[in-house]
């Protein structure tokens, strides 16, 4: 069994939690596994078997009956386990992988478990392609088991230690000729697994006599014997490499080496090697040392504080994962390097991701992209086309079969993220008509819901967001309706540039003007709808009233009405007032006292009063007066007429207003009941808050904070007043025109005085007066900037209330040329820039609102009779309508798939003008062979193709003629900043094992940042490396179908000069040996390769063998980034075609950074 360091708590099954697992629950579960459970499992027939993991072997074994093994696979193999979602999907996915599991299906005698908790697949395997065993538990506590189960020991497999794999290994070979079943192996067996271990022994006595030597009775071997035996066989040949380390510096002698158990090698040597020969900052700690030890040391009795090697221990060590050639830091997630633009990444790319072959004739599947995404991929291709009754994905013009768009959706919205957290772009290359394009727009919002991105994250951005403001989410690259794609531009703006004129001369123009111009601009358009509005005010947060027209496919609408305007308008305002106490209990003896009260020690000060609610009359109300030292009490009527209503102390003088009222007669003599006065001081209601406590009120607020408070207000008529430092001095801070505009004021025998203009009683009576006013015939104090308005729009999305909330919108003073609505026009909105909804909001039934695509503001409308609103949103939506139908029709691009287009605007240009003129959410596309085709005059400079690239994505892709599915070098786009390089991930070749090494790096998240002088031309390259390599020996080459006589060649990727051999060297071939392979002699010298630019160069190393016809297979390779290599012996563990681990295969090399030296002997 192996045994691994502690995993995380959280057990994770196809990206989802299944919950905490305490030792004691882990043990039960493994047991239940161990033990075995009968399972109903579809291979080609569905048939009953007891699945049971054997735990010595790490494998899942499927046992007929008789203890009689038909099928194992390995656990280290494992990539997936899978539940389903419904059983409908594992039906689908088991029928789709022949003809014969249709019959499995159909057959109505075979009981299959409709519960899809119970079903789940099992995918495995070493290659592109994933092989599969789905299987149907009889309980879901059962299947619940096994997924836990298995994606715990496939969490430890893949954190195993060296020698634990070993003890596996051997476990496995033991049992694949352990025919009796006792756990043993004879001599006659031994001699039929040593080709399968790649490797032929001496002839005669050789293995006889490693059986006595490991205490073998009648030749038959345990498995502690067999193991000894390992240990024999795999150091007999590489004791050799012992004496590398009898040289300095760090030198230590290993007497006695006969053995893999005899000699010892000491902590504080081992310590002096790992500071010395590996260069390893750690080994400075002890503890850190005997850790590792402890790992390799096979007896308990060594395991203490002061730990031994032995020589096998050591060469175990020397070859084991724990002492890669690669250091795992490279391979960690850096948060703060997740920060900058997509532009400065490269991007981890496939190229028509849902083929599983050549590019003719191959099947097309959902699981590639499965298997795409859970390898780190983070753009994947999806060619689309119409199908009978709903979109479908395949090589368009060939054999390949098709899949439907749907499935391949639901596919990489369960698997996106489960390997990395960051963006994912889906390259749709669209052949469908708009009609199947809506449809498939529709599944994209269906399916991934939340995790698609509609919208930019800023609007007023100036370059791409980072993929840590992007996790999460599914970025669409589609082609984008453009104005410039289905009709001529429109006027000039500068052609419609209003003209500024003073609001003084404005009030002189008058109403008739105004109607004048707008009847005659009436005559001159077509008006498609005009009336009366109520229009949300974001600030305020409610309605106002507004007059509306649309007129040209725009909405224009005037200044928000005046209360005056309408009927009714301006009775209640006095209800604000602080001189109003509304209605008052025993209403004239209160009053009474409330003003004696208030007057008292006063010196009987005349005239002070309050207005209150009639006790007696129903809608009229009563002025209450101090004078004389005693109070009167007069009654104020109202009436109305024709809907305008009339306040009133005799019928002579009639007010539209109680404010007017009061107004008039604190400027004039009240000429009644024998009296001549006027008002002057009030009561304030016991409720009302004074100026030094009102919102737009700062006692200590300095100018540059006012301004900054206004300026965060994004409307003109934003204001506040601030006592300044000078006694009886204050200032109006007003925001007009954008521009922030301070006025003094002062306090003269308790009046305010603003400088040759006004003065008030107090500052409420300015601000009221300005808020019905034009303030210095420029703006109204309309917004009071509060605290709480300042603190809502730190929080707020500002652009949700910008003052500028519309496309095209005028502030008052700014008239547009030919304007429906004249001088009373305040803004326009342009409908077709927009979209359109109506529900119910902001306490109405329904509310229209219309969004602009390209800045995210928006109008929400409404009128008070709910007719009207759908008529209004009838106009709008005909208008928007009419342009789509016009703009699929010439561009065929559907405007719902060209909406979800936001950061990734496909764009068709040719090569010549490809970097002219782009912007950052442009992602430009070339075959592999435009960019770098030398001799081409239309290839720009690679500095101008690097500056796109800083700003804006592009994607390379393989040219046509690759029927194959072969890949082309990446390097070449790397090296030019693309970030999008899409490769064929299902071959298995080169090219396609440079870009798993360059993802390999960042945690492998997909996401690689580019080199600082790639993200700014201004910065100067890195300075050259020389890296000097020699290959030393080999553990566990993979054995095809016999023993291999290999040979090593290592490379420096990209040449970047025309002699090959500056580039790669290799070794001589050894005959017959794969399991312990050494080239340690003279004429196997160090390479030194010059690295010219370290962020962009791979270290490769292949394993081949040469055949009876002398050509060269490949056996195994890896391949890594120079950054990250480690210098010292190390361990080179190797992987497959498709750069999947190979169990224990590994090369022993040695490597030294070099300083690099220019021609005068000086160090660069």
């Amino acid at each position: 069994m192996i045994c691994a360091p502690k995993l995380e708590d959280t057990v994770m099954v196809a990206g989802s939690e299944r919950g905490e697992l305490i030792e004691d629950e882990r043990s039960r579960i493994i047991e239940h596994l161990q033990t075995g459970t009968e399972m109903m499992v579809y291979q080609q027939r569905a048939e009953r078997f007891t699945v049971q993991v054997i735990m010595e072997t790490m494998q899942v074994a499927l046992i007929r009956f008789r203890d009689r093994i038909v099928k194992v696979l390995d656990i280290f193999q494992l990539k997936e386990v899978r539940q389903w979602a419904t059983f409908k999907d594992f039906q689908q996915f088991n029928e789709s992988r022949g003809s014969k599991f249709r019959r499995i299906f159909c057959q109505s005698e075979k009981e299959v478990q409709q519960d899809s908790k119970t079903c789940f697949t099992i995918f495995y395997g070493s290659e592109f392609i994933l092989k599969s065993l789905s299987l149907n538990a009889d309980s879901v506590e059962d299947a619940e088991k096994w997924l836990t189960g298995l994606e715990l020991l496939r969490q430890e497999t893949l954190v195993a230690h060296t020698p634990e794999i070993i003890k596996s290994w051997l476990w496995k070979q033991m049992y694949s000729v352990d025919k009796t079943k006792k756990n043993s192996i004879t001599l006659k067996e031994l001699k039929s697994l040593l080709p399968e271990m790649n490797i032929t022994v001496p002839g005669g006595r050789f293995l006889e006599e490693r059986f006595v030597e490991v205490g073998a009775k009648d030749y038959v071997l345990d498995f502690q014997q067999f193991h000894k035996f390992y240990n024999l066989l795999i150091f007999e040949n590489q004791k050799v490499l012992l004496e590398e380390f009898e040289k300095k510096p760090a030198a230590f002698t290993m007497s006695n080496t006969d053995r893999p158990e005899s000699s010892l090698l000491p902590l504080s040597d081992f310590q002096n090697f790992l500071l010395s020969r590996q260069k390893e900052t750690w080994a400075k700690n002890l503890n850190k040392i005997q850790e590792l030890m402890t790992i390799f040391i096979d007896d308990t009795m060594r395991k203490t504080d002061y730990p031994k090697f032995t020589a096998g221990e050591f060469l175990c060590f020397l070859f084991s994962k724990e002492n890669s050639i690669w250091d795992e830091k490279f391979s960690e997630i850096c948060p703060l390097d997740m920060n900058n633009p997509l532009s400065h990444y490269w991007i981890n790319s496939s190229h028509n991701t849902y083929l599983t072959g050549d590019q003719v004739r191959s099947v097309s599947s959902t699981e590639a992209y499965v298997r795409c995404l859970r390898l780190g991929c983070r753009c994947v291709e999806l060619d689309c086309w119409d199908g009978p009754d709903e979109p479908v994905i395949f090589h368009g013009r060939t054999m390949t079969s098709k899949i439907k768009f749907k499935d391949v959706v639901k596919a990489i919205n369960d698997h996106a993220f489960i390997t990395s957290e960051y963006p994912v772009v889906l390259s749709i290359e669209e052949h469908c008509e708009p009609k199947q394009q809506k449809v498939m727009a529709q599944m994209l919002k269906d399916v991934f819901q939340d995790k698609l991105l509609t919208e930019p994250l800023d609007p007023e951005a100036e370059h791409l967001p980072s993929p840590n403001q992007l996790k999460g989410k599914i970025i669409i690259k589609h082609q984008k309706i453009n104005e410039s794609d289905h009709t001529d531009k429109m006027e000039e703006e500068n052609g419609n540039r209003v003209v500024k004129s003073k609001l003084e001369s404005f009030r002189k123009i008058g109403n008739a003007c105004s109607k004048k111009q707008i009847r005659k601009a009436k005559e001159n358009r077509v008006l498609e709808k005009e009336g009366e509005l109520c229009i949300w005010d974001p600030i305020d947060m409610r309605f106002y009233k507004h007059d509306c027209i649309i007129s040209d496919n725009k909405l224009y609408y005037s200044e928000e009405k005046k209360e005056e305007d309408s009927p009714m308008d301006g009775s209640d305002l006095h209800l604000s007032e602080p001189w109003f106490h509304g209605r008052m209990a025993e209403g004239r003896i209160t009053a009474e006292k409330l003003l004696h009260d208030f007057c008292k020690g006063r010196d009987g000060k005349d005239v002070t009063f309050l207005v209150r609610e009639s006790d007696k009359f129903i809608r009229n109300y009563s002025i209450s007066l101090w004078t004389r030292r005693r109070v009167q009490h007069y009654r104020i009527f109202w009436s109305s007429e024709n809907g305008h209503a009339s306040f009133f102390l005799t019928s002579k003088q009639c007010f539209p207003s109680m404010c007017a009222l009061i107004e008039h007669y604190r400027q004039n003599l009240i000429e009644y009941d024998g009296f001549n006065l006027h008002l002057t001081s009030f009561l304030p209601r016991l409720n009302f808050v004074s100026h030094h406590q009102m919102g737009w009120f700062y006692s200590n607020l300095s100018q540059a904070k006012a301004e900054e408070y206004l300026l965060r207000i994004p409307r003109d008529g934003a204001f506040l007043i601030r006592q300044k430092e000078e006694p009886d001095t204050f200032a109006l801070s007003i925001r007009v025109e954008g521009v922030i505009e301070h006025y003094l004021i002062c306090r003269y025998n308790s009046k305010y005085v603003l400088p040759d203009i006004y003065e008030f009683f107090s500052l409420e009576d300015m601000v009221s007066c300005f808020r019905e006013q034009l303030f210095n015939g420029k703006i109204k104090l309309r917004y009071p900037v509060t605290p709480q308005l300042v603190e809502r729009f730190c929080m707020e999305d500002l652009s949700t209330c910008d003052s500028e909330l519309y496309s095209e919108v005028c502030v008052v003073g700014q008239v547009p040329k030919d304007n429906p609505l004249g001088h009373q026009c305040k803004g326009v909105v342009d409908i077709l820039k927009c979209t359109v909804a109506r529900n119910a909001k902001h306490g109405r039934p329904l509310v229209v609102t219309l969004l602009n695509k390209e800045n995210l503001k928006l109008i929400e409308f409404t009128s008070e009779i709910l007719e009207q609103v759908e008529e209004w949103y009838q106009a709008v939506l005909n208008i928007i309508q009419s342009r789509i139908e016009e703009m699929e029709s010439k561009t065929k691009i559907a405007v719902e798939m060209s909406n979800m287009v936001v950061y990734c605007q496909s764009i068709k240009k040719t090569l010549k003008k490809t970097f002219e003129n782009y912007n950052y959410k442009e992602v430009r596309s070339f075959k592999d062979d435009e960019i770098t085709k030398k001799g081409n005059e239309t290839v720009l400079k690679p500095d101008c193709i690097l500056e796109y690239n800083c700003t804006a994505l592009s994607r390379v892709y393989p040219s046509g003629g690759r029927v194959d599915s072969s890949n082309f070098d990446p390097c070449p786009s790397w090296k030019l900043g693309c970030q999008m390089v899409a490769l064929n991930f299902q071959t298995a070749d080169k090219f396609m094992q440079l870009n798993n090494a360059l993802f390999s790096l960042n945690g492998g998240t997909g996401y690689v940042l580019k080199p600082e002088w790639m993200r700014d031309p201004t910065k100067k390259k890195p300075s050259k490396q020389n890296i000097r390599i020699r290959v030393i020996a080999a553990r566990h080459l993979p054995n095809p179908d016999h023993i291999v006589s290999p040979f090593v060649k290592v490379e420096l990727l990209p040449y970047t000069g025309d002699q090959v051999d500056d580039y790669s060297f290799k070794t001589f071939f050894l005959k017959d040996n794969g399991l312990n392979p050494v080239w340690l002699v003279p004429g196997n010298p160090p390479k030194c390769f010059e690295v010219d630019e370290p962020d962009l160069a791979f270290l490769r190393f292949e394993v081949f063998e040469e055949d009876t016809f002398s050509d060269a297979k490949l056996l195994a390779q890896a391949t890594f980034p120079v950054r990250g290599i480690r210098s010292g012996y190390r361990s080179v563990p190797l992987k497959n075609m498709f750069s999947e681990n190979l169990e224990l295969a590994s090369l022993l090399v040695h490597t030294e950074q070099l300083e690099v030296r220019n021609e005068h002997n000086l160090i660069s």
